[in-house]
């Protein structure tokens, strides 16, 4: 038995790992990633997009999301704990990011769900990675809930922690959803449960989603046919990932709220 949790002290190697979650987990966001590396802001991509483009990114979000909600629960299922294979899932999205810049933002409703899948199946592997059963669901869910964690909004950044936030945002959502899913699968994806998941994890993603095709419509970018951005795009939620489910492991032995209490007290 792991015994109460209260009465566990913090061990020097869980608060390094802890350490290193927040770090991971309050790093600038996927904009100023993308800054530095194009060497200049984003918004000259975002003036070069068409009138519609933030309802037409928002849409195809969420229905990639849809395609992942079922690809997680569908196809997620291995316990066993080895070594992410972080490099061959950046390898596999820059690839497919390659191909879609050969065509322009017109791949998108193709390549958006391809690179959705790549992402969640790396966010599933780094999940296995820290010692998570994939073959439970609210892991599987958890997996989704990373792609909502990857958004830096104002009302964000004026908390103390934009990674709680969401955490505490998605969580009746998530036990919602896990709920509903155990009991009537996913037969019915217009369920009030699912619909809220979707929607909470979508709004969020899609912040992101757009930050990525308007650095793809910087004319330098669109010359190295947007690999480079995938590629940012792909480390990002990685980094997310790694955070968060390292935080969840330690909250196994810990407890949620030793947990967070110990990261909002960590400095540096």
């Amino acid at each position: 038995m792991a015994g109460d949790p209260d009465a566990i002290e913090f061990t020097a190697d869980d608060l390094s790992d802890l350490r290193v979650a927040r770090t991971k987990l309050e790093y600038p966001g996927l904009t100023a990633r993308i800054s530095g590396f194009v060497g200049r802001p984003i918004e000259a991509g975002f003036d070069r997009l068409p009138g519609d483009w933030s309802k037409r990114v928002g849409e195809l979000a969420h229905a990639a999301l849809l395609k992942g909600l079922e690809f997680a629960v569908l196809t997620f299922g291995r316990a066993d704990t080895r070594d992410s294979h972080d490099w061959l899932h950046r390898i596999l999205v820059t690839g497919s990011g390659v191909a879609g810049g050969a065509v322009g933002l017109a791949s998108l409703p193709v390549e958006l769900p391809i690179s959705t899948a790549l992402i969640l199946r790396s966010i599933a592997d780094i999940a296995r990675s820290e010692g998570h059963d994939l073959s439970l669901l609210e892991v599987k869910l958890s997996c989704l809930e990373v792609l909502a964690l990857g958004s830096r909004r104002t009302r964000d950044d004026a908390a103390e922690s934009a990674y709680w936030v969401a955490r505490g945002m998605l969580a009746k959502a998530v036990s919602e959803a896990a709920a509903y899913i155990a009991e009537k699968g996913l037969a019915t994806e217009g369920a009030p449960p699912l619909v809220r998941f979707v929607a909470l994890i979508a709004s969020r993603f899609s912040t992101v989603v757009a930050e990525e095709v308007a650095a793809k419509a910087v004319p330098v970018i669109g010359a190295l046919s947007g690999g480079a951005i995938n590629l940012l795009f792909m480390h990002h939620f990685q980094e997310m990932a790694r955070g968060h489910f390292i935080v969840k492991r330690l909250e196994k032995k810990y407890g949620p709220a030793r947990v967070e209490q110990a990261y909002r007290e960590l400095v540096g």
